[in-house]
């Protein structure tokens, strides 16, 4: 009779190696998230002492140095308030237009059949290797001259009022959805309307999330392009007020860059809250429950 296989058992030396694999990721995991995490450190740091300190030490938050003089200081200087409405409103409005076109678009790209589909999505995607610099003279002229949108609202999202970004996210979620469902609720009468928002809206919630957050980061850190449609200071979103900082008006500030800094807090902190709030929406849905086998 052959003689049964016998396993052999890992030495001593070789379950040390495969112990220290994870505690070596691990380490790497962490020196990356720490020099992630650096500029944002220097910045709420930055924006907390009172008397600058550039030197290494500066890093630590010294107690006899902190202070939150530096956000009143930069809310004297530029209107904090008034700033941050003006992003809330532009941003407020590149993401409604974008929820509501890259829905649209995207359902029809991966639902519907007509006629040069397939050339539409191809210019979705050729949309994404153009760069918006290369478009921004051309908007410019129009937006301004022609339509005469200069430090307005409208002029500043209507550049971002579409995001190819969200309509590809959109459809590729749409197209994982099984063609059952389409055709069950067709079969009772809905239109495609109905259809969208009573049931391809809600098998693709975190798309929306996710688009959302994508497209929200963008017009809210957004510099270029209000700064060139925006002349007037009551009109500027708080990233271009901060760019445009400058001591006016008589106002002697005791630490510039410190006011700077709590500004750039201020403009990061409500980034930050979003996250927090819709990270755990992140989750593929179950998008063929709906279907019974």
């Amino acid at each position: 009779m052959p003689a049964p296989a016998t396993t052999s058992r890992p030495t001593r030396p070789q379950r040390r190696s495969r112990s220290a694999v994870p505690a070596v990721r691990f380490g790497l995991l962490l020196v990356g998230a720490l020099a992630a995490l650096a500029p944002f450190y220097y910045m709420v740091v930055g924006a907390l002492q009172e008397q600058r300190d550039a030197s290494p030490l500066g890093l630590l938050p010294r107690p006899g140095n902190l202070t939150l003089a530096n956000f009143a200081e930069i809310n004297a200087s530029v209107d904090l308030l008034r700033s941050l409405l003006n992003s809330v409103v532009m941003t407020a409005g590149v993401v409604g237009c974008t929820l509501v076109f890259g829905l649209l678009v995207g359902y029809a790209l991966a639902v519907l059949s007509f006629r040069g589909q397939g050339l539409v999505f191809a210019l979705v995607l050729l949309v994404q290797a153009i760069p918006f610099q290369l478009l921004m003279v051309p908007l410019y002229v129009m937006v301004v001259r022609y339509f005469g949108l200069a430090d307005t609202y409208t002029g500043m999202v209507l550049p971002f009022a579409i995001n190819s970004v969200a309509v590809l996210i959109f459809r590729q979620y749409f197209v994982q959805i099984p063609r059952d469902v389409f055709d069950a609720a067709r079969l009772d009468g809905a239109g495609e309307l109905r259809i969208l928002r009573s049931i391809a809206v809600p098998l693709v919630r975190p798309a929306v999330l996710t688009a959302m957050l994508v497209t929200f980061i963008g017009p809210w850190n957004e510099f270029l392009w209000p700064f060139l449609i925006t002349k007037q200071p009551d009109m500027q979103p708080l990233a271009v007020s901060l760019a445009n900082f400058s001591q006016t008006n008589g106002i002697l500030l005791q630490n510039p860059v410190g006011a700077v800094l709590a500004g750039a807090c201020v403009l990061a902190v409500p980034v930050v809250l979003l996250f927090v709030l819709f990270q755990r929406q992140f989750t593929s849905a179950d998008l063929g429950s709906s279907v019974k086998g």
